[in-house]
C-alpha cells in the first residue's frame, strides 16, 4: 500500500500544485457555481417562514433553531434540541449547500428539500407541528396570505409552504472560497502548505468519497470499512443503523450519506452521533475506520490546513 501512495502522491502533487495539470488530469472537485435562479418572491417569503417559530408544534423553534445561518448554517450540538427540549437522534448538518446534496437526512429517506422539510414538520420530537393547523393560520395571517397570493396561483397550501422554504435554502450555497478560486485556476488563492494538503487529501483517498461540487453529499459510504467503528463507540443506537432504516438490507447497516466538507471548519462537531468535537478528532477517526491507517501529526495538519480552504461566502440575497 505505501508503494502505491507514493506514486499516487506524486500525480496527486503535481496536480495541487499546478491547477491547469489538475483540470487536465480531471480533477474529482468542483465549484461552486456562482450564481442561483430561484425565484425572488418565493426565496423572501421561504426566509420569513424558515425563521418564524410559530411553525413549530410548541410555537417556540424555528428551521433555524436547529439550522442557525450565523453559525454554520447549524447548531454546534452533539445532537440537536427539537420541541420541548427533546433531544433529537442526530446531529443537525448544515443547511448550508444542502440543495447540491443527492439526498437529505444522514440516511437519506428524502429525495428532496421538500420532503425534508414535511419530515421535521411532522416529527414528534423535532418540529411536532400538524400541517392542517399550520396551513390555517397561514392562510389567516395578514402578512404571509398576500405573499403567498402573489408567489403562487393556489394561495397558501402545504405543498406552497414546503416550495417556498426550499426555495430559500437553496439559495443558502458558498460559493468562492478559497480552493474554488483556485480550481478556477488562481494558483495563489492557496499557500504551499495548503496545496500539500489537497495532494494528501487525494492520495489518501479522501477524495474517492468527498469529490464533486459538494465534495460530499452524492453517494452512501459504511462507517466502519477497516474497523469497527460503533463496537469501539459503543451504546448504539437505532439513528446508528443509518440507511438500513430506510431499506431493511443488511449490507445497508452503519451506512450514511457522505457528508460535504464544504465549510466544514466551522461545522463542528462531526459525524452523524456529534461525535468528533474537532476537525483533528474527525480526521484521526476517517484515517482509523475509513483508511485503516494512523496520520503522522505532519499529514494530520496538512490536510486540516486544506480543509479551511473550504470555507465559502454566503451573503443574504434580497
Amino acid at each position: 500500500m505505501g508503494l502505491l501512495l507514493s506514486s499516487f502522491a506524486v500525480v496527486a502533487l503535481a496536480c495541487a500544485l499546478h491547477p491547469a495539470n489538475a483540470k487536465g488530469l480531471g480533477e474529482p472537485i468542483q465549484p461552486i457555481p456562482m450564481m442561483h435562479n430561484q425565484d425572488r418572491l418565493r426565496t423572501n417569503l421561504g426566509r420569513l417562514l424558515f425563521h418564524d417559530v410559530r411553525l413549530s408544534g410548541n410555537g417556540r423553534i424555528s428551521c433555524a433553531h436547529c439550522h442557525d445561518l450565523g453559525r454554520g448554517g447549524m447548531d454546534g450540538r452533539k445532537v440537536s434540541i427539537g420541541i420541548d427540549g427533546k433531544p433529537t437522534a442526530v446531529n443537525a448538518p448544515t443547511v448550508f449547500n444542502a440543495a447540491l446534496n443527492f439526498k437529505q437526512f444522514w440516511d437519506g429517506r428524502a429525495d428532496s428539500l421538500e420532503s425534508q422539510l414535511d419530515q421535521v414538520m411532522r416529527h414528534p420530537v423535532e418540529m411536532g407541528a400538524d400541517w392542517g393547523q399550520t396551513v390555517a393560520w397561514i392562510a389567516k395571517d395578514a402578512g404571509y396570505g398576500p405573499a403567498f397570493a402573489a408567489s403562487y396561483k393556489d394561495g397558501v397550501t402545504q405543498a406552497n409552504i414546503q416550495n417556498a422554504i426550499a426555495t430559500f435554502e437553496r439559495t443558502l450555497i458558498t460559493p468562492n472560497s478559497r480552493f474554488d478560486q483556485y480550481l478556477r485556476g488562481d494558483a495563489s488563492a492557496l499557500s504551499a502548505a495548503e496545496k500539500t494538503g489537497y495532494a494528501k487529501f487525494k492520495a489518501f483517498g479522501c477524495a474517492s468519497c468527498h469529490q464533486g461540487v459538494n465534495i460530499g453529499g452524492n453517494m452512501f459510504q459504511k462507517l466502519g470499512i477497516m474497523d469497527d467503528y460503533f463496537g469501539k463507540r459503543g451504546k448504539l443506537t437505532d439513528a446508528d443503523l443509518g440507511r438500513y432504516l430506510v431499506t431493511r438490507a443488511a449490507s445497508d447497516r452503519h451506512v450514511f450519506k457522505v457528508p460535504s466538507l464544504r465549510n466544514v471548519a466551522t461545522t463542528a462537531p462531526y459525524f452523524h452521533d456529534g461525535s468528533a468535537a474537532t476537525l483533528e478528532v474527525a480526521v484521526d477517526v476517517m484515517f482509523r475506520y475509513q483508511l485503516g491507517r494512523v496520520p503522522s501529526a505532519e499529514d494530520r495538519a496538512s490536510i486540516i490546513a486544506f480543509l479551511a480552504t473550504l470555507t465559502g461566502e454566503y451573503e443574504t440575497r434580497q
